[in-house]
């Protein structure tokens, strides 16, 4: 750390990125931090639990923590997830509230005063503005995907959710393209408390490796087989053995419910687990950079997603 960063204006805090699922969280945390911190798919739900980003922006280290997606929870899992989210949230001494705005204007047609209450986006938007209230909790609100809709949509949104008075200030966004993110840096620099930083200067994460080797074969899993497999499997990192020549050993399993979902896992001729596990070796030991030799086994667990012991080792609280 430079003797600038220890002097007197040094500013350090958390900053929870929140929203629906899809709404471009981890998107949005890896373009701010500069690299791959969290693990980004198509899929909604890929994030599962808070995974630190570590940005530095002048003389403020700001932890932005990316939060599984908001939504209507039904298994334990499912509960865990969004009770992960709210606790990031609280936590923070800024919020970020991202909505996907493509999405919600499409709820929002032009003349309306009130979006479409059936519509998904409506619904998903509406659940994280309620929670920020019953939680009594301040929220910026950054619209996400600007670079996808019409200037006027934006400003319809933009009028929409100003007249709702539930946020302090709302930016526009493209997280994929890099748009208005020099804005998002400088206004939660400014929202980050008087104190030193938490992390040494270079550090850009704060996730276990056990922990990152297994988000980074889920990645490759669900990138894979997300057509036949969107949500029924995990990934544990068992083993991790430094050897002597400087390399790493990892051992890893993929929990499946069904017997149906291991076949699918493995392939013809075990093909499909050997191109999952031969990209995930090569983004680990880009990652790591050194050896890593990565071995992967698929178990069926019928109920891992409702396991406190499986729950515990993915870094969530049932």
């Amino acid at each position: 750390m430079t003797e600038t960063a220890n002097g007197p204006e040094q500013r350090c805090g958390f900053a929870a990125i929140i929203g629906a699922p899809n709404a471009g969280k981890s998107t949005l945390v890896n373009a701010l931090v500069g690299a791959k911190v969290s693990i980004v798919t198509h899929k909604v739900q890929t994030t599962r639990f808070n995974v630190r980003g570590v940005l530095v922006e002048g003389q403020t280290q700001i932890i932005l923590v990316d939060t599984p997606g908001i939504f209507a929870p039904r298994r334990v899992l499912d509960r865990a997830m969004v009770q992960a989210a709210w606790s990031g949230a609280a936590d923070a001494d800024a919020i970020v509230h991202l909505v996907d705005a493509p999405a919600f204007a499409r709820a929002l047609p032009a003349g309306a005063r009130e979006p479409d209450a059936n519509a998904p986006a409506a619904r998903d938007v509406r659940k994280v503005m309620a929670g920020l209230r019953d939680h009594g909790l301040r929220a910026m609100l950054a619209l996400n995907k600007i670079d996808k809709m019409p200037r006027e949509d934006l400003l319809r949104l933009a009028d929409y959710f100003d007249r709702t008075g539930d946020y302090s200030e709302i930016l526009m966004i493209s997280a994929a393209r890099g748009s208005g993110l020099d804005d998002l840096k400088s206004r939660l620099a400014a929202a980050m408390p008087r104190g030193p930083w938490h992390y040494p200067a270079d550090q850009i994460a704060d996730l276990p490796l056990r922990m990152l080797a297994a988000e980074i074969t889920r990645e490759k899993l669900m990138l894979r087989v997300h057509e036949e497999l969107p949500y029924a499997a995990s990934v544990l990192t068992e083993s991790w053995e430094e050897r002597r020549d400087g390399s790493v050993r990892i051992g890893q399993v993929i929990y499946v419910q069904r017997q149906s979902q291991r076949k699918i896992v493995l392939g013809k001729g075990g093909q499909t687990i050997k191109a999952i596990g031969a990209a995930a070796r090569q983004e680990l030991s880009d990652i790591l950079g050194r050896t890593v030799h990565l071995f992967l086994h698929v178990k069926v667990q019928e109920n891992w997603a409702s396991s406190r012991e499986h729950l515990a080792g993915l870094g969530l609280e049932p």
